[in-house]
């Protein structure tokens, strides 16, 4: 049966799941790689052939103005981040999940990752059965690494791999041997890492069926908690976009990404992983990632570092992609006081981004150099049309109390078209939706 919709705003003011019901996430950004891979387009700076005293002089001051950037937007408190008028308490959410990304994270010294793990902690209320994330390259496991990320309490490895097969791992620009990451995550378990993730890629120009089987029966073999698979996805600015436009690398072919992920959904679900969403599987629902469960549940989260976007009760920001000017903006702010807040709209920001949507800028964006070059605010039509995007990537997709309003006869269309389905009230996607996603939310807001 059609699940329950609420046809007043109750979906955003008191959801079940989504939204502020969702918990409440940290994610920090650490932009340094070795090497920047071909098809990566990240925020990310590569400093594999910076002279290494040159390399941890730039970590330390990365380090200390993500710390001073942490600190200026807790300080500020939610209701000065919040869209004007929002129903906000004036104390940020216990943080009930903490990621650590990049780029790669445990390029950073332990020592050093330890104090930007403490300095969360110092700045807000941190639960106690909080998951803390690092991402990390396979090549820079030790065990002082995973032995310090262990006694900070970090919950969740997660290791870009990418593939198995030494031909695609040169493909990929990838330096680390097939064996590496196995060796890794062996390590990590020994040093006390709860749960450890693998993030595989398919889809590769010149892999074949029989690699990527032979990468996931040597993930599953691996005995870790979860795996993320993602199609290889070719974006122009990319050294790979330029390759492809220039007919040097062969792009990827929609139906064989369409085979390899058949294959991946087929053994995977055979070795016991849970298909929770579209491209993320876990060894039950204990091992899902928490953190990605609060942005598909369209929860709140703060976002610190280069290139890393923040989101309040609707509103978004995000900072600067440029590693620089991140540094020079977040030093400058360090000698520039922030002035209350008084409202109206935000100038632009520190590389030249438009100015925000009218709605009550935050101190950041206010007053004098700040790292947060914009944000929007998003009306009641772009909330409902995330929610509906990114709770449906779940695959028990959204309770019926965080559903937005919806237009009967447009619901009864989607569902006659196989893409939408109700169960025990739940609005939730077929396989088939899963994959003709923006169609189904589409013709949903209609």
């Amino acid at each position: 049966m059609p699940p329950t919709v609420r046809a007043d705003d109750a979906w955003l003011t008191d959801p079940v799941e989504s939204g502020p019901s969702a918990g409440f996430g940290v994610y920090l950004h650490v932009p340094f790689c070795h090497h920047r891979c071909g098809y990566c387009d990240f925020a990310t700076a590569a400093v594999g052939d910076q002279a290494p005293d040159d390399a941890h002089a730039l970590f330390e001051r990365y380090t200390a103005a993500l710390i001073a950037d942490l600190r200026r937007q807790v300080a500020a408190g939610p209701r000065a981040h919040a869209p004007a008028g929002a129903d906000i308490a004036p104390s940020w959410p216990r943080a009930t999940s903490v990621f650590l990304g990049g780029g790669t994270p445990t390029l950073l010294p332990p020592p050093t990752l330890a104090r930007i793990l403490s300095a969360v902690r110092d700045e807000l209320d941190v639960a106690t059965d909080v998951e803390i994330t690092v991402e990390c390259n396979p090549e820079t496991a030790s065990e002082e690494l995973f032995g310090t990320l262990a006694d900070q309490g970090v919950t969740r490895l997660s290791m870009g791999v990418q593939s198995f097969a030494p031909h695609v791992l040169a493909t990929l620009e990838r330096g680390h041997t097939a064996d590496t990451p196995l060796a890794a995550a062996e390590l990590a378990r020994a040093c006390g890492i709860p749960a450890i993730s693998l993030d595989l890629i398919y889809g590769t120009p010149g892999e074949s069926e029989a690699d990527w089987r032979d990468t996931l029966e040597r993930a599953i073999a691996a005995g870790v908690e979860h795996l993320s698979a993602y199609a290889l996805t070719i974006h122009a600015n990319t050294p790979f976009g330029r390759r492809v436009g220039q007919g040097a690398l062969a792009s990827p072919d929609d139906d064989v990404q369409a085979d390899r992920f058949d294959l991946a959904r087929e053994l995977l679900s055979g070795a016991g992983f849970e298909h929770y969403e579209v491209s993320n599987f876990a060894l039950g629902s204990a091992h899902r990632s928490r953190h990605n469960l609060l942005y598909w549940r369209h929860g709140d989260y703060l976002g610190l570092g280069v290139g890393a976007h923040a989101h309040l009760a609707g509103r978004r920001w995000w900072s600067t992609r440029s590693t620089e000017r991140y540094l020079e903006a977040v030093e400058a702010a360090e000698v520039t006081p922030p002035r209350a807040s008084t409202g109206g709209a935000a100038r632009a920001g520190a590389d030249g981004a438009a100015p925000a949507a009218a709605g009550g800028p935050t101190p950041a964006l206010a007053d004098g150099p700040t790292p947060i070059s914009g944000s929007e605010v998003l009306d009641a039509t772009e909330r409902a049309e995330e929610r509906l995007l990114l709770g449906l990537r779940v695959r028990e997709g959204l309770h019926p109390a965080d559903v937005p309003p919806l237009e009967p006869l447009a619901l009864e269309e989607v569902m006659d078209l196989g893409l939408i389905e109700t169960a025990c009230g739940r609005l939730r996607c077929t396989d088939r939706g899963w994959f003709l996603l923006d169609s189904a939310v589409d013709r949903l807001l209609v």
